[in-house]
């Protein structure tokens, strides 16, 4: 057995929230998307991860249709330890990205939100919420007095403690005039040693108004885990049967390989992936999915290694590569 390590804690911005630097990510937890976990796996890892020192746990209404926030709402009434639960209203419409020439009245209309909200809190099992996310983002809707009087209502009414914006997939400076009107508390992003876009605009207006950001997507959906291969086949069901579509896998994997050949021997990969993102001090936490105590484990053992060298970083920055899977 993996002995405790001390995960070391972040503060969420203006919050003031103490967060674990590495976060739970749940939407594998949820199932359908997924496969590879059933319940009795994703408790086991929740309840790991509660072992070890993580106090922050990312999840959604949508993850299988509240299924992982109701995993969630179970494991933690049995702990002693206090748990911060971020969770997320899905779009009205179901489509994510968020369009522009979508109004918002068709996305997250108040009573809709408000709703989702309600939901949440009956899944886990708690009166208010830590963190409600917007989980997905049009900066043309920063004008609408519907959208900040709902902000303002998750808070007065003792729905949420804070809210923030889950950003779409690689447009982080979208959300950048949302922060400017002071009511987001938080934003979650994808940053990784693939998509590093982040630190062009976004973290530097983050670190600016002091909001708290959620990396998300650290592994590029696994393949900077070292572990996809041309090879590897994903179950009938399985998302990433979309995500690494044609020839992506094979496109990632060479890319990894180099990768790996650059940074020679040491740690996994998988833990210099999630170091990467803590090296930025823009980040709260960083949360990788994680469906079974031995993914818990590996990804707590990360918070010890503490920030990357600057050559290290340096030899990263070569990395990047803007490029969207997720069409």
């Amino acid at each position: 057995m993996v002995k405790r390590v001390e995960v070391k804690r972040r503060r969420l911005g203006r919050t003031n929230l103490e967060v674990s630097e590495i976060g739970f990510g749940a939407w594998g937890i949820g199932g359908q998307m997924w496969r590879g976990s059933d319940d009795a796996s994703s408790r086991a890892a929740l309840a790991r991860a509660f072992e070890l020192g993580i106090n922050f746990v990312d999840s959604a209404l949508a993850y299988g249709d509240g299924h992982s926030e109701r995993l969630i709402g179970e494991v933690i009434r049995r702990r002693a330890e206090t748990i911060i639960v971020a969770t997320k209203v899905p779009p009205k419409n179901w489509r994510w990205p968020a369009r522009g020439d979508i109004p918002l009245r068709e996305v997250f209309p108040r009573d809709y939100v408000l709703k989702c909200a309600d939901a949440s809190r009956r899944n886990l099992g708690r009166d208010t919420l830590d963190l409600e996310q917007f989980h997905v983002w049009s900066p043309a809707w920063v004008g609408e007095s519907e959208w900040r009087d709902t902000v303002a209502e998750l808070k007065a009414s003792g729905r949420a403690r804070f809210v923030g914006i889950s950003v779409n997939d690689h447009e982080p400076a979208s959300v950048i005039s949302a922060l400017h009107t002071g009511l987001i508390d938080s934003v979650q992003v994808i940053y990784n040693i693939f998509d590093q876009s982040p630190e062009d605009e976004l973290f530097p207006v983050c670190q600016a108004l002091d909001i708290g950001v959620i990396a998300r997507v650290p592994f590029d959906e696994g393949s900077l885990t070292g572990h996809i291969t041309p090879q590897t086949k994903f179950e009938l069901g399985d998302w990433r049967n979309f995500y690494f579509k044609g020839q992506r896998k094979q496109e990632a994997w060479a890319r990894v390989e180099r990768l790996r050949r650059d940074l020679g021997a040491g740690e996994p990969l998988a833990q210099t992936a999630l170091r990467f993102c803590l090296s930025h001090p823009a980040v709260s936490s960083v949360i990788p999915g994680m469906r079974r105590r031995e993914h818990v484990e590996e990804n707590a053992r990360a918070s010890a290694g503490g920030p990357l060298p600057a050559a290290t970083l340096e030899l990263l920055r070569q990395y990047r590569w803007l490029r969207n899977y997720y069409e």
